[in-house]
């Protein structure tokens, strides 16, 4: 028994690999369908960026640098959607998180350097959770809608942050709304001196498969996807569905909260308003393309970051919009949320195969 559930599962996961290997495939030929259409080489914008992923240290330091961030947003609404949660807020969750980092790592506090650091990072997880926290408790007595309560609090989140950027947090002399930098016992490492990358990349991998068997491994996991497959049966089974909403909600936030921790303590090393290109938002087709797996988030996450790395190169080299990156991310959000479609497809292909008689013949 447990053999044939584990060959479900493997076929199940192999399916969910197929279809986001499709769905990105026929957002490039779409998308590139779409350049052609409006008088721009394609190929020359898929090899510009390419070059400025992959083709030298500066541009592989760079897509990790944007994935990073990427994996982190991906994950959190990984998270959430597994409590059957759809988490719009973790732009605001990720302002927020840089925001505690940056109250705790600003201050010299004497400390040594892996504490203070450690501190940070807390701090930061701590506030992108306790904001999230807002939207599950909203839901869980009040009846709101989650995707509403998040995407107003992601203009509040930003808000505040303006606030503080121009006001208290000011730093001395500056013409920028940005703080000043924050104590270098709180700077995450870098892997390489001369570029942004840090180790964060690493602690990002790390929390995906941390999710991943959290989610398999533990009751609290385990209460969670049943919340998320079936809320009232859950509570028929004793599980307090209230409580797993608004744990799902508050994991989500802190780990969208490490997202903003790594731009101000590694990245920029102070905390900029509106540092955000819009990782947050784009975490959902991260999320998308992974079919909501936490280890398939690493890859979407990569994916995009060689997306988002490659726009420098295509706008230095060529006159193609970058916005067209933007297009290829709709669209595989739009070919990832219609599975039928893409089943549909996978059905002509294999009826595309000649059929072959008992004598190995094509049958006429």
């Amino acid at each position: 028994m447990k053999i044939k559930e584990k060959l479900t599962v493997g076929r199940a996961g192999l399916d969910s690999l197929f279809r986001s290997a499709v769905a990105l495939l026929l957002s490039l030929l779409v998308s590139a369908v779409i350049m052609a259409a409006c008088g721009y080489n394609p190929i020359q914008a898929y090899g510009a960026i390419f070059t400025g992923s992959f083709g030298s240290l500066r541009g592989i330091t760079q897509t990790l640098t944007q994935a990073t961030p990427l994996i982190f947003t991906g994950l959190a609404f990984t998270f959430a959607k597994k409590a059957s949660l759809i988490n719009l807020g973790v732009e605001g969750q990720m302002y927020m998180g840089a925001l505690g980092a940056v109250l705790i790592a600003l201050p010299a506090m004497g400390l040594p350097g892996p504490v203070h650091l450690m501190l940070a990072i807390l701090g930061g997880m701590a506030f992108g959770g306790a904001y999230a926290a807002i939207i599950g408790f909203l839901k869980v007595k009040f009846g709101s809608n989650e995707v509403v309560a998040g995407f107003m609090l992601n203009s509040i989140a930003t808000y505040i942050v303006g606030y503080l950027l121009n006001g208290p947090l000011l730093a001395e002399g500056s013409n920028i709304a940005q703080t000043a930098r924050v104590a270098e016992s709180a700077w995450m490492p870098r892997i390489f001196s001369k570029y942004q990358v840090t180790y964060a990349v690493f602690l990002a991998v790390a929390a995906c498969i941390f999710v991943a068997w959290f989610m398999k491994k533990t009751v609290t996991g385990y209460e969670i996807r049943c919340v998320g497959m079936n809320k009232d049966a859950s509570e028929t089974a004793g599980i307090r569905v209230g409580r797993s909403l608004v744990i799902a909600m508050c994991v989500s936030g802190a780990i969208a909260g490490l997202a903003g921790v790594n731009q101000v303590l590694g990245v920029d090393r102070r905390l900029i308003n509106e540092f955000s290109p819009g990782y947050g938002f784009n975490g959902i087709a991260v999320s998308a393309l992974a079919a909501e797996n936490p280890v398939g988030t690493i890859l979407a996450g990569v994916i995009f970051g060689v997306l988002r790395a490659g726009v420098m190169e295509l706008n230095r080299t060529t006159n193609i919009p970058i916005e067209f990156v933007d297009v290829i991310q709709a669209m595989v959000v739009v070919f990832v949320s219609a599975p039928l479609l893409i089943r549909n497809l996978g059905g002509h292909l294999s009826r595309l195969k000649p059929a072959r008689g008992a004598k190995g013949g094509a049958v006429q």
